[in-house]
């Protein structure tokens, strides 16, 4: 069994143009600030800017 990583945490990535969730990353605890990655949007078929949502399971 695999032991689980305390020091990151699961969070959704979401699209800023259609609000839409399209990827999932894991963060360092330590960082407090939003993160904001240029992802492909399959909704509106372009590059878009997607920032950190929040903490997942």
């Amino acid at each position: 069994m695999a032991k689980k990583k305390w020091w990151r945490i699961i969070v959704a990535m979401q699209c800023k143009e259609c609000g839409k969730t399209n990827y999932h990353t894991s963060l360092n605890k330590t960082i407090t600030q939003k993160l904001e990655l240029k992802k492909y949007c399959k909704q509106d078929k372009k590059k878009t800017t997607h920032v950190s949502r929040e903490k997942l399971k």
